[in-house]
């Protein structure tokens, strides 16, 4: 009697508090509670029949606790409140008699929410600061930074994330997920690298992802989607799409090793259409239309094939390194059979160590190789630059610019100040492959980008 008295004590208490703990943290309410009750089974306390209606139980007064917090209904599960805030300061220079050295100190702002609801669907958004860029004082695609300056002036704030996801496979050796609108890009490009798109870069289109768990150390996940580069062309029916596919296989062959083998193939439909008319031009490098209707689009097409791999040993210790220390060795190449020449690119690499929790670093290293018509140069990543004292025909620019056509290094450096802090400084040093570039040559197109930032994030 003693005993149902206490487990009914015990139960109730359990109640009340995954109720207080439902309306004060949606998101950490069912691994906080699911804790909490198996810890009562492994004491004993809670049979296994009591603990699975004590889960329901506490389900229940959360979902009514989160309704009458949010007001939202009741088919909304759960809801994420995240964002973050960097400031940066940047400087470029190069060896040119004609370059100038440029500093400039910027920020950045996040703030997402994410939405679960019953039926395994999602939808989320994320608004992003920015500069504007192009005619219609849109966002610049490959960086949310805006810039400090202008006598103070109020900056821009745009859409940066919007999507809907479904998963309808979610359940023993299968995952399939469903996701349409603007997404984040590892969505759609997965394990592919700033080689291959820029890190702030969020596609728009729809995507197919899912994975397969063939063993407790081996899984592939395959990727499938459809995006739309620039739509609502007059003239044409023709609209500039890309179309791609990744596979990836990931092994943790014993507790120390463990490897990653990827292939990846995407395609261009109408690169023609990709002018300076219709879209927003911010890198360079392909080669391009100079003159006609469609100038300043690439003429070649892409239809690259791309290949990675990466292997890491997780170390036991390291000097001033908190817990075991990972190193990781890593390379992608590719190559686009759409244009003639110029068409392949590399880089190789190796980082030490994972920021991310406090006091954490990572130190890594990177040397990459693009020619001009290998990938197109709009998606690359724009802090890769070289320097160009003329601006190409067809459109581009002078000074200090990112794109294809570009060798050389990167070195970075991320510590942990905290677990919401973080401080980051990364190194290019690169120059032109080719110096002729759309109908100009260029001549000592040496160039060094260093920025430093401090990173806050909730």
């Amino acid at each position: 009697m003693k005993n149902r008295k206490k487990q009914n004590t015990t139960k109730l208490a359990l109640i009340a508090g995954a109720a207080a703990l439902a309306a004060l943290t949606p998101q950490a309410h069912a691994q906080s509670s699911d804790a909490l009750i198996d810890k009562l089974v492994d004491k004993g306390i809670l049979t296994s029949d009591e603990a699975k209606d004590l889960r329901v139980e506490s389900d229940n007064d959360f979902k009514t606790a989160l309704q009458a917090k949010t007001g939202m209904p009741d088919w909304v599960t759960a809801y994420k409140i995240y964002g973050s805030f960097r400031g940066r300061f940047e400087q470029f220079s190069g060896n040119n008699p004609a370059a100038v050295t440029k500093t400039r100190e910027r920020y950045r702002l996040f703030f997402g929410i994410t939405v679960s609801m019953q039926d395994n669907l999602e939808t989320g958004f994320r608004l992003g600061s920015g500069d504007t860029k192009g005619s219609a004082a849109q966002g610049n695609p490959l960086s949310q930074n805006s810039t400090m300056g202008n006598n103070w002036s109020d900056k821009g704030l745009y859409v940066d994330l919007a999507y809907g996801k479904w998963t309808p496979i979610n359940g023993g050796d299968w995952t399939v997920s469903t996701t349409f609108g603007k997404m984040e890009r590892d969505v759609v490009f997965g394990n592919s690298t700033w080689m291959i798109i820029d890190p702030d870069l969020t596609p728009e289109g729809g995507a197919v992802q899912a994975t397969y768990a063939i063993n407790n150390k081996n899984s592939l996940t395959m990727t499938g989607a459809g995006l739309v580069l620039a739509s609502g062309i007059s003239g044409t029916t023709h609209q500039p799409t890309m179309f791609g596919g990744q596979m990836a296989w990931n092994a943790n062959w014993t507790d120390k090793w463990s490897s990653m083998l990827g292939a990846s193939f995407f395609s261009i439909v109408s690169p023609q259409q990709l002018s300076n008319a219709n879209v927003t031009q911010i890198n360079q490098g392909n080669t391009r239309y100079t003159f006609g209707p469609h100038i300043g689009a690439p003429i070649y097409n892409f239809n690259p094939i791309i290949g990675d791999a990466s292997v890491t040993y997780l170390m036991d210790t390291f000097p001033f390194y908190a817990g075991n220390c990972p190193i990781m060795f890593k390379g992608e190449g590719m190559h686009n059979p759409g244009a003639p020449k110029n068409n392949d690119g590399y880089w190789v690499g190796a980082t030490l160590g994972k920021a991310g929790a406090k006091h954490t670093w990572d130190l890594s290293y990177r040397y990459e190789y693009l020619e001009a018509d290998a990938w197109y140069d709009q998606l690359e990543d724009d802090d890769n630059c070289a320097y160009y004292q003329n601006a190409p025909a067809g459109g581009g620019s002078s000074g200090y610019v990112g794109g294809t056509n570009i060798k050389g290094n990167l070195i970075k450096i991320d510590y942990s100040i905290t677990d919401s802090v973080m401080f980051s400084a990364s190194c290019y040093l690169n120059s032109l492959i080719n110096p002729s570039v759309n109908g100009t040559t260029e001549h000592q197109s040496d160039a060094m980008h260093f920025f430093a930032d401090i990173m806050l994030k909730f």
